[in-house]
């Protein structure tokens, strides 16, 4: 197994859902829920990467291991390669996965399958995709549709993401999980690049790997977690988890 970190960035300035690392599910604030899913993933070091005191200080006070960052940042990738930068200066880490501080139900075996995209030699990221079986979410601008060419039964190697409905035709469509891995060669090429022109007409971070023609493999998994964005969706997830 590489060497890996597993991050989870988390700030309090959800615009939806203001404060939502620290927002409570069934008695615990959700960023140690996301912390404990990391944990039972058992693929390496996890630790949360925020820019408040306040979440420092309730991961730290549960026996958790938090680490302070700036700010400014303007994504969770250039969060997490400050507290690489930190914790890993000799450069000793293979890999990095960025964890999704919203995601408080993931099963810990989808963090095992996103680091295992990396077993490729070729592959500079790996992240996640589920079958869209919901009509709706087919043009659903909020679902990220992930299109690729099938590499095996389970796999894809990425060749675009988009909110639009694609491909056009026949056949399945699938719904990008945004959970990544990086090899951390790749990651601090990712974070030193510009944003890219499809980037930012898309609002989508990882179309700027693509189009600096790095290598984006997916794993097909049979379910979708729920990202709390919302104060619905908080509440589903405090039914979920307290069931």
């Amino acid at each position: 197994m590489l060497q890996t970190l597993v991050m989870i960035p988390a700030r309090m300035a959800s615009t939806r859902l203001p404060g939502k690392p620290l927002a409570d599910i069934a008695g615990k604030p959700m960023i140690l829920h996301v912390l404990d899913r990391a944990v039972e993933a058992d693929i390496g070091r996890p630790l949360v990467c925020t820019d408040d005191q306040r979440v420092f200080a309730v991961v730290s006070d549960a026996g958790g291991e938090a680490i302070m960052t700036r700010g400014d940042h303007q994504s969770g990738s250039d969060r997490i390669w400050e507290a690489v930068l930190k914790l890993d200066p000799r450069a000793e880490m293979e890999a990095v996965v960025n964890l999704q501080g919203d995601l408080p139900t993931i099963a810990p075996e989808l963090i095992r399958k996103s680091l295992s995209t990396l077993e490729n030699g070729e592959t500079d990221i790996g992240t996640l995709a589920t079958e869209i079986l919901d009509e709706d979410e087919r043009t659903n601008p909020n679902v990220v549709k992930a299109v690729g060419t099938m590499l095996g039964d389970t796999s894809m190697r990425a060749l675009y993401f988009t909110r639009a409905t694609a491909p056009w035709g026949d056949g399945p469509l699938y719904h990008h999980i945004g959970i990544y891995a990086y090899k951390r060669a790749a990651l601090e090429r990712f974070v030193r690049l510009p944003p890219s022109p499809l980037e930012k007409r898309e609002r989508l971070e990882q179309l700027r790997a693509l189009e600096a023609g790095m290598r984006i493999d997916i794993e097909l998994v049979d379910t979708a977690p729920l990202g709390v964005d919302t104060p619905e969706d908080l509440e589903t997830a405090k039914r979920m988890l307290t069931a």
